[in-house]
């Protein structure tokens, strides 16, 4: 690593890491669980890069996570629409169990 590298990475690093945890190997940190979604970009290619964490953001479910955390008002008419989305994601998801239930007692049945 070269001087500019290590002088650029002084400035990430935490403040309370002084030069005593400094020169303790890593093997003796206490481990923190990392949150969040990291992406590299590769080649300066920036748009590649966006588009894949949009694409890891929705596969993970932050996206629905950070929608579902509104702060703003929401119309009554936008309650409305949810609440009619809900019901019908909700009656198609207990009549797939049904059916699903209906063809498992056909199988052990023997029918």
């Amino acid at each position: 690593m070269n001087t500019a590298a290590r002088n650029a990475w002084s400035l990430f690093r935490r403040p309370s890491q002084g030069l005593a945890e400094s020169l303790i190997p890593a093997a003796h940190h206490r481990h923190e669980q990392v949150r969040g979604i990291r992406v590299k970009v590769l080649n300066g290619n920036l748009e590649w890069a966006l588009t894949f964490m949009q694409r890891k953001m929705q596969s993970s479910g932050i996206e629905r996570m950070i929608k579902r955390e509104q702060t703003h008002h929401i119309k009554n008419s936008e309650k409305r629409v949810l609440a009619r989305k809900n019901l019908e994601r909700k009656l198609k998801s207990q009549d797939l169990a049904r059916k699903l239930q209906s063809i498992l007692i056909k199988k052990v049945r023997g029918l």
